[in-house]
């Protein structure tokens, strides 16, 4: 029998172990949304400005689902369907230079669809930065709550 070989692939994150309230002995729950590609213009070259390219959203939210657990209705959620629609018209209406910029504003437009969510990890990546390396990906994760 062959040995045992174990492999472990980068990710860039694990749900579980996001956003834990510090307050809080149990960390909240969450709704994970990753892989969310879509195109978009951001940038500051020339060719970016005029352009879009390929990008993809990774997306934690932290929310209560004690009662969706247990009712099993769509109300007591939330719609990440309506989620994804923001993010889209965000990347198709911003436009901005910086991808960072462009992270802060989908979480301000995520914050806007229900206000059931607490908080959230975003992380917005260039599928095609340009730059002469040879680089999967160029991207920036940020963490906001909601205001009180």
């Amino acid at each position: 029998m062959a040995g045992n070989l174990s492999v472990k692939l980068p990710a860039l994150w694990n749900c579980a172990d996001l956003m834990t309230d510090r307050d809080s002995a149990q960390p909240p729950d969450q709704i994970c949304l990753h892989g969310l590609r879509m195109v978009g213009i951001v940038g500051v070259l020339p060719e970016e400005r005029v352009r879009a390219q390929p990008l993809q959203i990774d997306l934690d939210l932290s929310v209560d689902l004690v009662a969706a657990g247990s009712s099993d209705a769509l109300t007591d959620t939330v719609d990440y369907g309506a989620i994804c629609d923001a993010l889209d018209e965000t990347v198709r209406t911003a436009q901005p230079e910086l991808l960072e910029r462009l992270a802060a504003q989908l979480a301000a437009a995520v914050f806007s669809v229900d206000p059931r969510i607490d908080g959230l990890q975003i992380s917005v990546a260039k599928l095609r930065p340009p730059v002469p390396h040879d680089l999967a990906s160029s991207g920036v994760t940020i963490t906001r709550r909601r205001s009180a």
